[in-house]
């Protein structure tokens, strides 16, 4: 694995004069270093023999570092065909293969199978052989790639001998999208609060970042739960986009596909290596994991300042970008960025019900944690106040979640056309270009906009913002043009631009 994509790599293997100790050269790392040991036990468990004179393997490409115990099965089959137990030489090259064996010969399962199995369409592979349990996440490639999925090197060696039929993977595409928007959350539990559900049907139907702002207890978290059930269902290539990056880092848990928007939430101790990804052989981080999907940040000044301030970049770019000694590696990083915070340190600057104990000083220091770049870089600000007695003890009925993502997949759907043959597709993602084409605002918004931008001391990048936030708007009301009120709520949505304390 190179990223999120996987590349091909040759297993060599020769025979000759001499007595071990065997060598395995081509930079293998890790557990690569061990797979002899493993391969060994499982040759002899599954009534082969082991070569008893000195054999030489190579990994090519060999100034490529190798990691991982996938290498296991292709190293027992070679082995076998080295010493002309496995005669069918041919066949075997046909075929990526990948596995971890057990000592017994049993396979195990793996990192990565479906960026194998792409890789293996895009080379023009016969087929991918690989363990049973990850057969389902491989097969979704589609047609015109095999897919074996195998339990045992004995079972393996007989079918490239011929002596046993193995039939591809099937998967069921239909079963894993229907149970696509099926959420354990709901908008409708949300007591009160009627103008943050606004903000985050807005922030849905556009795709556009958020952060909240209020005391404990008044449903930050609740809210933010709640998001991905508005979201638009996932595409196939979104599906597969974030499958890749979750089958890299072992976390499907037997599902074949990803088809539920993923809602990552790390703990405000993570480093800026766990957040954005990295390490001596950078992986995906938080961010890559919640690739089409939300992540959120609770708590977000207590963040440390260098971890967030890599979030500016992929939070522009939509992607994230490692350079290490090894190479540079780039990880898909499109999510919605939902943040929370508290007013103050105490938590009640806010609350007309506590006295706030922070002192002025203590506020704008607790504030200024977060960077006025990173700030712009969100598009909507919304006062989440504390939630009134009358609220949660109302009964009355609140909207579902399903009545909510029909008008955001409305709005998404109008974006769609807008932006049909560019490489994005809703407003939060547009570039300066395309607002002068696709924000044309009435006369009447036009002089508000300017009134708040000479007001407030809005920054270039915060002006855009609200443009982007009053499209999105627009687009829920389907109007063809921005009119004044769509202006006026998305400058509502900057309320960190509008107060100080």
């Amino acid at each position: 694995m190179v990223g999120v994509d996987a590349f091909p790599v040759e297993v060599e293997i020769d025979i000759g004069a001499g007595m071990p100790p065997h060598r395995l050269v081509g930079l293998a790392e890790g557990a690569v270093k061990e797979a002899l040991d493993r391969v060994k036990s499982a040759l002899k468990n599954s009534g082969f023999d082991f070569p008893t004179r000195k054999m030489t393997i190579n990994l090519a490409p060999a100034d490529t570092r190798k990691e991982g115990s996938a290498f296991d099965l292709p190293l027992a089959l070679g082995i076998l065909a080295a010493q002309n137990v496995l005669k069918d030489r041919a066949r075997l090259r046909a075929y990526l293969v990948l596995g971890e064996l057990a000592l017994d010969g049993r396979i195990k399962g793996i990192r990565g199978a479906l960026p194998t199995a792409l890789l293996a369409r895009s080379a023009s592979f016969a087929g991918v052989m690989l363990p049973r349990e990850n057969a389902s996440e491989a097969s979704v490639v589609g047609e015109g790639t095999a897919v074996l999925g195998v339990e045992s090197l004995r079972e393996a060696f007989e079918f490239f001998e011929g002596l046993r039929p193995l039939q591809s993977a099937p998967v069921d595409l239909g079963a894993a999208f229907g149970a696509a928007n099926i959420y354990d959350v709901d908008f409708s539990e949300v007591k009160g609060q009627e103008q943050a559900k606004r903000a985050l049907e807005v922030a849905a139907a556009g795709g556009h970042n958020v952060l909240m702002i209020g005391p404990p207890g008044s449903g930050k978290t609740m809210l933010a739960k709640r998001l991905p059930s508005i979201l638009p269902a996932m595409t196939f290539e979104e599906a597969i986009e974030t499958t890749k990056v979750h089958s890299v880092m072992g976390l499907l848990d037997g599902r074949a596909l990803v088809t539920t928007r993923p809602f990552r939430s790390p703990h405000h101790t993570i480093s800026d290596a766990g957040l954005v990804g990295g390490g001596s052989i950078p992986r995906p981080g938080e961010v890559s994991l919640a690739h089409h999907g939300v992540l959120f940040l609770d708590e977000l000044p207590e963040f440390r300042k260098n971890v967030l301030e890599v979030l500016r970049q992929p939070l522009e770019d939509a992607r994230i970008t490692i350079s290490r000694v090894m190479g540079t590696l780039t990880f898909p990083a499109s999510v919605m960025l939902v943040a929370a915070m508290n007013p103050c340190p105490c938590g009640f600057y806010t609350d007309p019900q506590h006295e706030c104990s922070c002192s002025p000083i203590a506020i704008q220091r607790y504030r200024s944690r977060i960077s006025g770049p990173l700030l712009d870089r969100i598009d909507i600000h919304i006062e989440v106040p504390a939630v009134k007695y009358k609220d949660l003890t109302d009964r009355v009925a609140r909207e579902p979640s399903i009545a909510i993502r029909e008008r955001v997949n409305r709005a998404r759907e109008a974006q769609l056309v807008r932006f049909k043959g560019m490489p994005f597709f809703c407003n939060a993602q547009m570039r300066a270009s395309d607002l002068r084409l696709h924000c044309q605002i009435e006369s009447g918004g036009e002089r508000l906009l300017e009134l708040a931008i000479n007001r407030l001391g809005l920054s270039a990048r915060a002006y855009t913002r609200i443009l982007k936030v009053s499209r999105t708007i627009a687009d829920l009301d389907g109007a063809a043009s921005i009119a004044a009120h769509h202006v006026s709520e998305a400058i509502q949505y900057r309320s960190l631009d509008r107060t100080a304390p």
